[in-house]
């Protein structure tokens, strides 16, 4: 059976859904033009080109001056493209839930209005809820990644840079900065590993991920109605297609908020464990 075929078998009439697909379709976000990253790359290389030859030539401080306008040029052009691809992605972003939530309303219901339709409204602030707590839960595992990747490098980075300084104070070169740096360096590898192990960014980053996949695939659940909670209702009654499709999206909003609070409780068991071992260490000591 056709996917077409699907949505007539559903009481939703053929004409209804390729129309509403094409209008959904045709509106589209134009992305930031390439010509703002082109010229902020070409004037970083004028600005260090220009660099380079003040150093050659004898009349460094003209060219010193065009190279610090390059430069800042570069960082102006630099922040704006940031700035554009920023409000893009939001942008595209509220564009993907109006099309989903548009998509799923022309689904459920058939011959009425999409266009200010309760239903409609309602499967926006559903996918608006769930895909704000995906979003919270991507930022938390990005940031988890990153900063146990940090300190995972600087600790092997700082270790074995030790052993070298120490063989170079060793040598007698006579730097008085050479002698500290054999105590420094192993003291902030110390205190990096110590961070590391006191915060847990690898679990966070662990935990985050798996709510991301549960709360992504709940999503893809309600928007394609593939699993029986949120099947398309066949139904010609309208109030009866109303009334299933309110039951999905509230069966929709409590799955959201089990995934939630299940890694809230688990966050929570974590920290009160991770202190009640270290209250634990105190007594002992």
């Amino acid at each position: 059976m056709t996917n077409l075929e699907a949505m007539q078998v559903d009481g939703i009439p053929e004409t209804k859904i390729p129309k509403t697909i094409e209008q959904i379709s045709s509106s589209s976000i134009s992305k930031p033009s390439v010509l703002i990253s082109v010229g902020s790359y070409l004037f970083l290389a004028a600005a260090v080109g220009v660099g380079i030859a003040s150093i050659l030539i004898s009349h460094r401080q003209i060219l010193l001056i065009v190279s610090a306008a390059c430069f800042a040029v570069f960082i102006f052009l630099f922040l704006f493209n940031q700035k554009l691809w920023q409000d893009y992605k939001e942008a595209n972003h509220e564009f993907q839930l109006t099309k989903k939530s548009k998509l799923c309303s022309g689904l459920w219901c058939g011959n009425n209005s999409i266009e200010n339709n309760p239903i409609t409204l309602a499967i926006e602030k559903a996918l608006n809820y769930s895909q704000e707590l995906i979003d919270d839960y991507k930022k938390t595992r990005r940031t988890s990644r990153n900063a146990y990747y940090i300190a995972q490098m600087l600790t092997i980075i700082l270790s074995g840079i030790t052993p070298i300084l120490v063989l170079l104070d060793k040598l007698e070169t006579g730097s008085a900065l050479l002698k500290w740096l054999p105590v420094i360096f192993p003291a902030v590898a110390s205190i990096v590993a110590s961070v590391s192990t006191s915060f847990p960014f690898q679990e966070n980053w662990i935990a985050a991920n798996t709510t991301v996949e549960l709360l992504e695939a709940e999503q893809e659940k309600f928007v394609l109605g593939v699993s029986q909670p949120y099947r398309f209702s066949d139904s010609s009654d309208g109030a009866r297609r109303q009334q299933q499709s309110q039951k999905a999206i509230e069966h929709f909003i409590v799955q959201v908020n089990k995934i939630h609070l299940k890694q809230v409780q688990s966050s929570d068991g974590n920290e009160s464990g991770s202190n009640g071992n270290q209250s634990g260490e105190k007594k002992q000591d």
